[in-house]
């Protein structure tokens, strides 16, 4: 069977896009210490990534998005909400059938962190919660024991945490990501529902190990675009991974629905894994039916 088109996929990385691009990324900012990051880049990782999404910024950034999700069948998808954030506010409002939100964590700010997202949660109604160690500042590491209070409310909360793993794009020191930081995490927080973000690269086969390990570890291909889906996670998943691993984009930050629906057609998933990859998956750990 090839890649279903009428599945009604769910997209768990997408961003509104309002304001200046060239702001999106400023809290990275006092981090990037090459003067090309610093100077040249308006995306602290277009080195990485071919033909980032150029467009000139809507009227109506909702619409705009819902078009190109639209043209390509996404039926819903996650998008970071804050109470400062009126766009995402406005679109889970207006069209709750198709956005869910999530709430980005800062273990930095002790138990604030903590009661921010349990607002998300209560007055947003986020369905998850996000975080970007290396990108924070000063970085806390997966397994730091700053994050623990923030993991132990996602499990009292029943939500799952999305956490940047891997070697980071933007040129920020990767220790914080070393995908081996996750067994502590599972170990300690069985219940807790750990999804990985961004590739997990060069760690993708210890990822696959993890997972087969730990009950509640999944992995979502956000950031990457289909032809570099890591071949060990397509053979975990077409085999004793098909419930783990799931679809996230990165629209419009680094990659186009165009590209990547483009591409996800060859990606060679066995049959019984595209309706669990491209929805079910995401439905089940999101708790989207609820």
């Amino acid at each position: 069977m090839p890649m279903p088109r009428d599945i009604g996929v769910i997209d768990l990385m997408m961003g509104i896009p309002a304001g200046d691009p060239r702001r999106w990324y400023d809290f990275l900012r006092t981090q990037l210490l090459d003067r090309e990051s610093r100077e040249d880049f308006e995306f602290p990782a277009e080195y990485m990534f071919k033909n980032v999404p150029k467009f000139d910024v809507p009227d109506d950034p909702v619409r705009f998005l819902l078009d190109h999700m639209d043209k390509h069948g996404v039926e819903k998808a996650m998008i970071g909400v804050s109470s400062r954030n009126e766009a995402g506010i406005r679109a889970m409002k207006d069209y709750p059938d198709r956005f869910f939100g999530s709430f980005e964590v800062d273990p930095n700010l002790g138990m604030e962190a903590v009661r921010e997202l349990q607002r998300a949660v209560e007055e947003l109604g986020v369905k998850a919660a996000t975080a970007f160690p290396a990108g924070l500042n000063p970085q806390v590491a997966i397994n730091d024991k700053k994050f623990y209070p923030i993991y132990a409310k996602c499990i009292e909360l029943d939500i799952p945490i999305c956490v940047c793993a891997g070697v980071p794009g933007p040129r920020v020191p990767f220790a914080p990501q070393y995908v081996g930081h996750i067994d502590e995490v599972c170990w300690f927080f069985p219940e807790l529902k750990f999804v990985t973000r961004h590739g997990c690269e060069p760690w993708a086969d210890l990822a696959m190990k993890l997972m087969l390990k730990w009950p509640n570890l999944y992995y979502s291909t956000s950031a990457f675009a289909p032809k570099y889906y890591p071949k060990e996670i397509i053979h975990f998943a077409n085999t004793r991974g098909a419930d783990k691993v799931m679809y996230a984009g990165y629209f419009p930050m680094g990659l186009s629905l165009d590209r990547i629906f483009s591409e996800m057609p060859d990606v060679p998933f066995r049959d019984h894994v595209w309706p669990k990859f491209l929805r079910e998956n995401a439905v089940r750990v999101f708790k989207l039916d609820a």
